[in-house]
């Protein structure tokens, strides 16, 4: 009986071990570990370089249908094309917040969600490449860019830090440039969002304005200098003027208010002044802009119409600016507005289309539809009025600026009429001939 049992038991062992050996070949047939699949299927196979970091997961199901997760990971770019699209800088894997331009003419700045921040040469926009140069931005993204005014530094406003992150040019041993991010952040002031910030141009303070009422005045080490309370409901824009003297903002009221930041012959900071306002809209104000002596204004507002304004006034005498012309347009959040440097055109996106008016007569110049994929958040003329630049998705769209070069030949022609000075005529002659040249390449020759 005990040797029937034990041959039992040895026949039982014998069943179950080659039971065991069966399941294992149908689970790896290949006579591989399962880990080593595992393994495999945590390498990406299309690894896309973000901010230093590697991004793409993978998993066994989507290697074996790579379309899907190229789907996933990155989403098919919005195809816009137009015979005056000069450029579209693609480098970005965010969707763009911000642009700046700075004060030399020779960058355009861009910040995205992707944590980065793209500093672009302005003279390859014409060519087949767009060299650029980026900034991460550690541990959060910046929502807001701003130049200095010497063009070697800049700064961001934080999305989760909530404050300011200023970046410096530095030469690398190579020879190279990069920007490197100061060691300290501003404090933390604001307790609404940030929605605009700028640098004045004399190099004197910074300005950033939140959604609620406040705007507040920095200097460039991260003291508050002043506190505005713009008592507008809610601020919609803010903005620092091109000469550095002046503060304006808009919201719900609408009018556009403006203050001078005053400083002593020394340098010192002494107070914010009221300034004037840009009274005439009949609903909210969107935003404005100015031109780049200060000297105009535009603004656009939930009325469905623009404005352009005379601001070179004397208004410490009381003297209120001048309305120079109204246009209609449409309107719809968001809706953001720009003035050429040299006043000639501006130009207002609407969603996702852009029209641009010259400021003669209010006529409208040009219109691109569809020209991003989600929202145009921002939009901007280049400091020598050749280029229109708008961001919204992962691309910048750079357009050339015929209208401005349309309007420099019908306002030197009208003044060449009237010249008698022959170096005067000349000179006029030859502004009429380059804006004409500029046309004729744009357009081509049988246009």
């Amino acid at each position: 009986m005990d040797e029937a049992s034990g041959v039992l038991v040895a026949v039982s062992l014998l069943l179950g071990a080659l039971i065991l050996v069966l399941l294992l070949r149908r689970k790896t047939p290949s006579g591989k570990e399962p880990q080593a699949a595992e393994e495999v299927a945590d390498r990406p196979a299309d690894d896309h370089d973000v901010n230093g970091e590697t991004t793409g997961k993978t998993s066994i199901q989507k290697k074996q249908k790579p379309h899907q997760r190229s789907r996933k990971e990155k989403p098919q770019q919005h195809n816009f094309t137009h015979p005056l699209l000069a450029a579209a800088l693609k480098g970005h894997s965010g969707s763009i917040s911000c642009l700046d331009f700075s004060s030399n003419g020779k960058y355009l700045a861009s910040c995205s969600d992707d944590r980065t921040v793209r500093i672009w040469s302005i003279k390859d926009f014409l060519e087949r490449e767009h060299r650029c140069l980026r900034a991460n931005v550690e541990l959060d993204h910046a929502t807001l860019v701003c130049f200095y005014p010497d063009s070697r530094a800049f700064i961001v406003w934080l999305a989760n830090g909530d404050t300011i992150r200023v970046f410096n040019m530095t030469k690398k041993e190579d020879g190279s440039f990069a920007y490197v991010a100061a060691p300290e952040d501003f404090p933390k002031q604001h307790k609404a969002t940030v929605i605009s910030i700028g640098v004045a141009d004399t190099g004197k303070f910074i300005m950033t304005a939140s959604s609620d009422t406040t705007i507040l005045i920095w200097d460039l080490k991260g003291e508050v200098l002043a506190t505005i309370n713009t008592n507008q409901m809610n601020n919609a824009f803010a903005a620092v003027s091109p000469c550095g003297r002046f503060v304006a903002s808009c919201g719900f009221t609408p009018d556009v208010k403006v203050w001078e930041v005053c400083f002593s012959k020394s340098g010192d900071f002494r107070e914010v002044a009221r300034a004037f306002e840009l009274k005439g809209h009949t609903a909210g104000v969107y935003s404005f802009s100015f031109s780049n002596d200060s000297r105009r204004m535009a603004t656009v507002s939930k009325d469905g119409t623009w404005k352009l304004w005379d601001t070179d006034v004397e208004y410490k005498k009381q003297q209120d600016p001048y309305l120079l012309l109204t246009g209609k347009c449409e309107v719809a959040e968001p809706c953001r507005i720009t003035l050429s440097p040299d006043a000639r055109a501006l130009a207002i996106s609407c969603s996702t289309s852009i029209f641009v008016y010259n400021t003669r007569e209010g006529k409208e110049e040009e219109r691109f539809e569809n020209v991003h994929g989600e929202h145009i958040t921002d939009l901007a003329f280049d400091v020598n009025s050749r280029f229109l630049v708008s961001c919204g998705d992962r691309a910048i769209r750079v357009f050339h600026n015929t209208a401005g070069y349309r309007a420099v030949v019908e306002e030197m022609k009208v003044l060449l009429k009237k010249a008698t000075n022959e170096s005067t005529r000349q000179r006029l002659q030859q502004q009429i001939t380059n804006a004409q040249n500029s046309l004729e390449s744009i357009y081509g020759k049988g246009n």
